[in-house]
């Protein structure tokens, strides 16, 4: 099983977001038994929390569910234990270096990076008010299908 790792600030926004549209493609495309999708945040702010609910919201008027996801920190083992680290923007990239032991660096890059049109960061929806959740979700969805499509080639 490949295991892949969504990481922003405090995982309640856009990491949620893509874990839960990533596995939902996952899910669709029939590879579940190949493929493993978890989000974390590189701070504790809201260990335990629901994802936000307009980032709730926004997923379930496109068939997503995020209500049953919890917020947690990345922990040391995740370097171990996942086989691809994913940062939603530069902050949160450079936080997993510096926290990532220099041989298992290679595990980490950008969400985006997978982003047909050279995007580089998932904005911070908060900025913009619920049209920030949509421009989440319309980014994930088209880096999720790329990135599916990257691992199964």
């Amino acid at each position: 099983m490949y295991k892949i790792l969504l990481v922003c600030l405090g995982n309640i926004c856009r990491s949620p977001t893509a874990e839960g549209v990533l596995a939902k493609k996952i899910t669709q495309q029939g590879l579940s038994r190949r493929f493993q999708v978890d989000s974390a945040g590189t701070a504790a702010y809201h260990t335990g929390e629901s994802p936000d609910e307009r980032s709730c919201r926004a997923a379930a008027r496109r068939g997503y569910d995020l209500t049953p996801l919890r917020a947690r920190q990345v922990m040391a083992s995740d370097f171990e234990e996942f086989d691809l680290i994913l940062a939603m923007d530069h902050a949160n990239l450079s936080s997993l270096m510096q926290n990532c032991p220099a041989q298992l660096q290679h595990k980490l890059g950008l969400f985006l990076h997978y982003h047909p049109d050279s995007i580089e960061e998932v904005p911070d929806p908060y900025y913009d008010g619920e049209s920030g959740f949509e421009r989440v979700l319309d980014l994930v969805e088209v880096a999720a299908d790329a990135l599916i499509k990257d691992l199964v080639k």
